[in-house]
């Protein structure tokens, strides 16, 4: 450990007790996780459908069990699906059936590298293994419903899960990058009463598939353009189902796949504070939900705040900061008449100014019976130029898609309306 992170890490025992290091790299491990860590190390994370391929009491150890052996351990009519595996789970699960690890890192490479799904064709792989490929793993993938397009270029996808439920994917483009803004969950329960998606109560959590599914479709749809960035910034609040998010972004990581830079992938949060020290973890950009100058501002429309006040909130973000050297971005919503006076972009200032940051102004994006208005164009440029002038590092969010409703706070689950293109 380098003497800074040492440093940095006795200074927060909470994120020391959370990192575990070895010769090849650092791991996150919160207390809880090691509390609840019931079974054998050796065992990988996998899960079908909540339950584990295998019978975690089983015995057996031996790396050698056979094909046949393993294959009885998992049911039979489940097989896993590809796209809920790390690297290290895929590895796991292959040895357990008597593989070589090194088999995954080929599975990853045609998967995710060349997008080629049909066993017959991994050209690498010996006769008996394509043939068992299926018996393994099923390749289903969130089903694209209908997809529109912006005037701007900004598309959005709606997709069906396999329960009937339905989530939206943006794809927004730029003269440098191709940037999707990834969904967490159907529905949410922040509430957040400047936010489509808050109108919709949560109906459940996505799992990694169907996060790392999104990903995979659009790049199929979109070929042979590429994705080059990652936003959690879809529907649902993505530290209220860490897990899969964080393991879709070791999927997408991994140097025998897609080697999406992790640099290139930004987290957004609301505030939930007792999880936030994962995006430190993950290495990823932290974006903070902010749209408050003081608590009673914030908490009228985050009523996150409540439980996790702004002072909380800051001091996350400031060991944030201290244990990445990364500066955390701030989305600040402009709301007529409520958070866009220069008063309040004074007090902003003065909440901010002490931590290495970007304020990321965003003018309402307009949404049925949200009961707000988004300010004057005149009002925003005083807004921004005055916050720049205080010495605040401002950008103007760009407004994308917002013909679609597909722009910032305004995707859903609800069914599409007739500007919608159904899927070809």
């Amino acid at each position: 450990m380098s003497d800074s992170l040492s440093k940095s890490a006795s200074s927060y025992p909470r994120y020391h007790q959370r990192l575990e290091i070895s010769s090849k790299k650092s791991h996150f491990v919160s207390n809880k996780e090691r509390r609840n860590r019931s079974w054998p190390q050796e065992k990988p994370s996998v899960w079908i459908d909540g339950r584990r391929p295998w019978d975690i009491e089983d015995p057996t150890n031996d790396p050698s069990c056979s094909y046949d052996t393993a294959k009885a351990l998992l049911p039979s009519s489940h097989p896993v699906n590809f796209f809920s595996l790390t690297l290290d789970d895929l590895k796991s699960l292959l040895q357990k059936m008597g593989h070589s690890s090194f088999r995954a890192q080929q599975l990853y490479k045609w998967i995710y590298d060349k997008k080629i799904e049909e066993p017959h064709e991994m050209s690498n792989l010996s006769k008996e293994f394509r043939q068992q490929i299926p018996q393994i793993f099923d390749f289903k993938l969130p089903q694209l419903k209908y997809r529109s397009k912006s005037a701007d270029g900004t598309e959005k996808f709606l997709f069906e899960l396999r329960d009937g439920n339905t989530i939206e994917t943006a794809l927004i483009p730029a003269d440098d990058r191709l940037t999707i803004c990834l969904s967490s969950e159907v529905g949410c329960n922040m509430a957040c009463r400047f936010c489509y998606t808050g109108k919709q109560k949560l109906k459940r959590r996505l799992t990694t598939d169907e996060i790392v599914g999104q990903f995979y479709k659009v790049e199929q749809l979109i070929a042979p353009r590429r994705i080059t960035n990652i936003v959690f910034m879809g529907m649902g609040e993505p530290l209220d189902n860490p897990e899969a998010v964080f393991k879709t972004i070791e999927i997408l990581h991994s140097s025998f796949g897609r080697q999406f830079s992790r640099k290139k992938i930004t987290v957004s949060t609301c505030g939930i504070v007792p999880e936030m020290w994962r995006v430190a973890a993950s290495h990823t950009l932290l974006a903070v939900s902010l749209n408050g100058y003081d608590n009673q501002s914030r908490t009228q429309i985050m009523p996150i705040n409540q439980k996790y006040p702004i002072e909380m909130l800051l001091q996350e973000c400031k060991k944030y900061v201290e244990f990445t050297k990364e500066k955390v971005t701030f989305e600040y919503v402009l709301l007529k008449g409520y958070t866009d006076q220069l008063d309040h972009a004074q007090k902003l200032y003065q909440l901010t100014r002490s931590i290495p940051c970007k304020i990321n102004i965003i003018p309402f994006n307009e949404h049925p019976n949200s009961g707000f208005e988004r300010p004057d164009e005149s009002q925003i440029a005083k807004f921004q130029n005055y916050l720049i002038s205080l010495g605040a590092h401002v950008l103007r969010r760009r407004t994308m898609g917002r013909d679609i409703e597909a722009a910032c706070g305004q995707l859903t689950s609800r069914k599409p309306h007739l500007q919608q293109s159904p899927a070809s």
